[in-house]
């Protein structure tokens, strides 16, 4: 497993203090999807004193570091996965979670056409379940 600082480092990014501490939780252990509001009660759980805002902003610049990609589910709730490969997600709406789908389990039989400029960066599916 390669450590906050490095995976920081390689990804453009200064590993601050509030960037490691946050990394360290994001990175240490299995792939996981987090919401912001998680990841602050995580880090406060843990003695890092670290605002929401901050944690907002350090997410956000993950994500446009390629270290996260942002699943939102819904307008006003998104997702943060640290695991960045080409795959889909299920969202349990009885308990707000994603459980990720390999990406060889959808194909996607057609797409329109793009508009004038623009080239497909990626499809993402969110298949909503719930419990019967």
């Amino acid at each position: 497993m390669i450590a906050a600082g490095e995976r920081l480092r390689a990804a453009g990014l200064r590993p601050t203090r509030q960037r490691l501490a946050l990394g360290r939780l994001l990175f240490s252990g299995p792939t996981r999807h987090v919401t912001a509001e998680q990841l602050h009660n995580e880090a406060a759980a843990g003695d890092t004193k670290v605002s929401l805002a901050t944690v907002y902003n350090t997410l956000h610049q993950f994500t446009a570091a390629g270290l996260l990609r942002e699943v939102v589910v819904e307008a006003g709730r998104s997702y943060f996965d640290t695991n960045v490969s080409s795959h889909h997600h299920f969202f349990h709406v009885d308990t707000a979670e994603l459980q990720d789908i390999s990406a060889d389990q959808i194909a996607v039989s057609a797409m329109p056409s793009l508009p004038k400029g623009c080239t497909l960066e990626r499809v993402d599916v969110i298949v909503r379940v719930r419990r019967s």
